[in-house]
């Protein structure tokens, strides 16, 4: 048992830093649908999705899911990124959910190619090695709403609007993410304070005349994550993640493996030097 959780918690090969710090998916028919941004500054160390299809209100159609999934195998690669978060460049919604209209178009077969295609975005995102938020300051609907809850930590304006509504289409969630019975049932819509208030949002916040203020506080909750020691930020992650759905000694076991890989790193004898020294620590994710 602890053999096969030691080889299952083992940390990624090493990284390499991104070639190109701002791109978007190569090879799509017209405007790229997603663009990834690395802050710097104060903020090195975050870096953005920016979803970004006005036409079909970030619906996620075969071109945006796949330009998702490319720019998360890029990144996950990337030692540089200690947070990753998912916002919108289309003002008033999050991610309106699957792109039903191109939808209507496929086949049965193709379909189903695609609800795979979907649940496996969403497993990406979920099991990315580093810490991911979901900034909504708008409507997060459907496979929106399940991307979102895909993310580690979600914020929400006031004015957001937030449901499972497949259901109220003649469909079924697909893409992974279980939520109450009754949000599915009923295809019932949240506002931002509703979802906090049920726990599916962890801060909701005021908008503001920008239409931008869920981002502004998921980029103040990211740069409180970046002075930690990156390493043991991803493995506490792993250590949540994985002990969530197991038995209590299981959960203590993979606890444990965590916490002997993060021993022989720099970051912990750092931490351990800067607690000795009363100074702030520096740590390089090493």
């Amino acid at each position: 048992m602890l053999r096969a959780l030691t080889g299952a918690l083992r940390l990624p090969r090493p990284w390499r830093p991104l070639q190109t710090r701002s791109c978007a998916s190569d090879g799509a028919a017209g405007d790229p649908e997603i663009q990834v941004r690395v802050l710097a500054g104060p903020d090195q160390g975050i870096t953005e999705i920016l979803m970004n299809r006005p036409s079909a209100r970030n619906a996620l159609g075969n071109v945006l899911v796949r330009e998702l999934l490319e720019a998360l195998a890029r990144l996950r690669e990337d030692q540089q990124v200690r947070v990753l978060l998912f916002r919108s460049g289309v003002k008033g919604v999050f991610c309106a959910g699957a792109d039903l209209k191109e939808r209507e178009q496929m086949s049965e077969a193709e379909v189903g190619i695609f609800v795979q295609r979907l649940r496996g975005l969403m497993n990406e995102i979920a099991a990315f090695p580093a810490p991911t938020i979901a900034a909504m300051d708008g409507f997060a609907l459907g496979g929106g709403l399940e991307l979102a809850l895909a993310c580690d930590l979600r914020v929400a304006a006031s004015s957001a609007v937030m449901g499972l509504i497949e259901t109220t289409r003649g469909l079924l969630p697909g893409a992974g993410v279980a939520l109450a019975k009754e949000l599915i049932f009923t295809g019932r819509r949240l506002s931002g304070a509703q979802a906090q208030a049920l726990g599916l949002v962890n801060h909701t916040v005021s908008q503001n005349e920008e239409g931008n203020a869920a981002y502004h506080r998921a980029r103040a909750l990211a740069q409180e994550i970046l002075p930690q020691a990156p390493i043991a930020v991803r493995l506490g992650k792993v250590a949540i993640d994985r002990g969530m759905d197991v038995d209590i000694a299981s959960g203590m076991a993979i606890e444990g493996i965590c916490y002997a890989q993060n021993i022989p790193t720099q970051d912990r004898l750092e931490g351990m030097a800067a607690f000795r020294e009363k100074r702030p620590p520096r740590f390089v994710g090493k």
